[in-house]
């Protein structure tokens, strides 16, 4: 047990790390032109926050979140998603009384008691987006845009944008008076989770995982039939919005989302590359959440985007992700004298921005080419104590075998030289 991770999480280790990066960066990249700015919340919040805010109807909260008490008795959660977090953020600081809209983004880690699966995780992570402060559709449309972009960028071509509209308050009240006529005579039926959600909220039921379930709200009336005005205007300006900046979508009036604060807008990026579990990305509006955990009426929308998940389908699009040098210069050094100088040049190279290595083993300078063959090294610099007596140093092209004698005084302009000329790739060893 002690050398086996946690059941539903997994190392991340040094040969895949470099995935991590690339598309941690890229995701900040989109982020930023499109005018959002990187937040961080703890990783730990109230319990009560994700309770009000996401749902007590919630699979979330009803069975996968991870809850303790600290030591003064406090009832601790961590965070399951992030939307909550961010929302709380946003009125314990008081974005709302700074010029609107605040946009926000966030690379976080999650943590949700689910069967792990391919793709599924007990702890996963999550990069996000939210848009505080407007109701207009334009910021849905720029939300889906983000992803929209930021997945394509990815070299994922097998997406289809889902779209539905979930309603408010209002609308929502005729749609349950519905639900709940056709759901009663198959009451019985319906698991223990959704005869508990019946009363609470039975658009929950429509979002089940059980099969039988599933077969049982075959035919259930739709929330897209029963939109009101405001609610059917505004789905249709985000079709609008969607068509004007070229983005395709299908609607899918099946759309729920497992979250209870969504209102209006919600959709998803779904794909057929991962099996059943198809959702990449999933987010809508949330006009009503930052007033229900106890900020002024702030409408807000945004979605949250799966990090392993999207690693697979990048995988399964046969995306290849280009792997960094582990290594610029590699120091090769023969005899007392000569490891010092190597030492001394280790450190003036890699203060100089360079990846620099060099053998602590200590091997002959057959193991050393060979390991700097293992390290992908792109230029070795050999040194020994005959080098030293007549002031220079060999230069080894390790691509092409190329080898020069460089003076020491002159060892720094040539790597700048050989190192900033047109990267070539390293032929596979």
């Amino acid at each position: 047990m002690l050398t086996n991770a946690p059941k539903g999480t997994k190392d991340i280790m040094p040969d895949q790390v470099y995935k991590w990066h690339y598309i941690e960066k890229k995701w900040k990249d989109v982020c930023q032109r499109y005018g959002f700015k990187e937040i961080r919340t703890p990783i730990f919040e109230h319990t009560e926050l994700f309770q009000r805010g996401i749902g007590d109807t919630t699979d979330v909260v009803q069975k996968e979140m991870y809850t303790f008490n600290d030591h003064g008795g406090r009832s601790i959660t961590l965070k399951p998603e992030g939307t909550s977090p961010a929302v709380r953020a946003f009125i314990e600081h008081k974005l709302y009384a700074e010029v609107q809209p605040i946009k926000l983004f966030y690379d976080i880690p999650c943590f949700r008691y689910e069967k792990p699966q391919s793709g599924r995780l007990r702890q996963f992570h999550q990069f996000g987006v939210e848009t505080f402060g407007t109701p207009n559709m334009v910021a849905d449309a720029e939300i889906i845009a983000i992803g929209y972009d930021f997945l394509t960028s990815m070299g994922v071509s097998d997406l289809t944008l889902e779209i539905n509209s979930v309603g408010c308050p209002h609308c929502r009240a005729e749609h349950r008076k519905a639900l709940k006529e056709f759901l009663a005579p198959k009451f019985d039926q319906l698991c223990d989770t959704c005869k508990s959600r019946y009363d609470k909220n039975p658009m929950r039921i429509l979002d089940c995982k059980s099969p039988q379930d599933q077969e049982l709200v075959q035919g259930a009336p739709m929330m897209i039939d029963f939109l009101c005005d405001d609610c059917k205007k505004a789905f249709e300006e985000l079709q609008q919005n969607l068509d004007a900046i070229g983005i395709p979508y299908v609607i899918n009036p099946k759309i729920v989302r497992g979250l209870d604060y969504y209102t209006k807008t919600a959709f998803e990026f779904v794909t057929n590359s991962l099996g059943a579990q198809g959702t990449v990305c999933g987010g809508g509006r949330y006009d009503n959440l930052v007033q229900e955990v106890g900020g002024p009426p702030i409408p807000g929308v945004g979605f949250g985007l799966g990090k392993e998940r999207l690693l697979m389908l990048m995988e399964a699009n046969g995306v290849e992700i280009p792997k960094p040098s582990a290594c610029d210069v590699f120091i090769a050094t023969m005899g007392e004298k000569a490891k010092l100088y190597g030492q001394k040049l280790l450190f003036t190279l890699r203060r100089d921005g360079y990846k620099c290595q060099i053998d602590d083993l200590q091997r002959n300078f057959k193991g050393q080419f060979k390991y700097a063959d293992r390290l992908g090294a792109k230029l070795a610099v050999v040194i020994g104590d005959n080098e030293l007596e007549h002031g220079v140093a060999t230069c080894k092209d390790m691509i092409s075998g190329e080898q020069t004698e460089v003076r020491f005084e002159d060892l720094k302009a040539e790597i700048d030289k050989r190192l900033s000329a047109e990267p070539q790739e390293c032929k596979d060893k």
